[in-house]
């Protein structure tokens, strides 16, 4: 049983007219005809009785009307949900955002796009990042904004958005407020507040134990708010990736002598077929990076460096 053979039957079975079946169906007579002839030959019997004046639906016909006219209106409601999601409406999205970006950083992309295409849902699900890679390998999220020391697994596809540089972060006050830089000999013995979340961590550790230098962690938390607090309370200085540099009156240093940075990516599985919204969001990200990746945040915000502040 074919699509256009439904299609003939129901239009037929309302007018029970071959010409008028026909022109509703925009298509010839005889098509219409040897289409309904099919369509009997496959069901097992005539659907319909042909008289000069006088067609109407035999009992099979009558049997099978409501069965063929819900065929019918699924048919047309899939296509129009098809045409709906490659227009991108009633469409859905899952993005994985890795947790360690500042939120500030990614609210003009996620804007941007609930702002260009409305109608989509929009699902945002924070993570580290080797948590988010395996969703998206696995199928779970369909698109993820994050970066990793040693690189992203060889099956994705990244594309990189935005480089950010780590800081040191320290309550107004400290030492290192004085510094126009943070070199990673004078963090020795100092007490530390540490990320649990951070992805850079024990990149940091190996690079600082190279050096010679000794941390000493005081506190650590999974709760990036409350490691900021920790820091601006002056309970010690934090590793901070500069676009989460984000509570009012905290100071920042970069560090330098080594300098640590990571890069951002927006990525997709290597080679698998994308919805059309995935690639929306791809091309929103792309847009975004032309336009210097733009945080969002306003003329209040606070200066990573209160040094260029003043």
């Amino acid at each position: 049983m074919e699509s256009h053979q439904v299609r003939y039957f129901v239009a037929l079975a309302e007018v029970l007219n071959f010409t008028r079946a026909a022109e509703r169906c925009n298509v010839t007579q005889p098509s219409l005809t040897r289409a309904i002839r099919q369509l009997e030959d496959e069901l097992g019997g005539p659907l319909f009785h042909r008289e000069r004046n006088n067609t109407h639906l035999t009992d099979l016909g009558r049997t099978m009307q409501p069965f063929l006219a819900q065929i019918s209106q699924n048919m047309q409601a899939a296509k129009s949900r098809a045409r709906d999601m490659l227009q991108l409406k009633h469409a859905s999205l899952e993005v994985g955002l890795m947790c360690t970006i500042g939120p500030t950083k990614l609210v003009d992309l996620i804007g941007g796009f609930r702002r260009r295409y409305p109608d989509v849902e929009l699902r945002l699900r924070d993570g580290r990042g080797q948590a988010l890679q395996d969703a998206l390998v696995t199928g779970e999220i369909d698109v993820a904004v994050l970066g990793l020391p040693d690189g992203l697994d060889e099956r994705l596809h990244p594309i990189a958005l935005f480089r950010e540089d780590f800081m040191i972060t320290f309550a107004p006050g400290h030492r290192f407020e004085a510094m126009p830089e943070v070199p990673a000999e004078a963090l020795s013995g100092e007490p530390y507040i540490s990320r649990a979340n951070c992805e850079y961590a024990e990149h940091a550790d190996r690079v600082l134990t190279g050096l010679g230098v000794e941390v000493r962690p005081l506190y650590r938390s999974e709760r990036e708010d409350w490691v900021l607090a920790m820091i601006l309370a002056g309970l010690g200085w934090g590793f901070t990736p500069e676009c989460s540099v984000a509570l009012p009156g905290i100071a920042a240093r970069r560090l330098v002598r080594p300098g640590i940075d990571r890069s951002i990516h927006v990525a997709t599985v290597r080679g698998r077929p994308h919805s059309p919204a995935v690639g929306a969001f791809v091309r929103e990200a792309v847009s975004w990076r032309a336009r210097g990746c733009p945080s969002g945040r306003g003329p209040e915000a606070v200066s990573a460096d209160p040094l260029k502040a003043a």
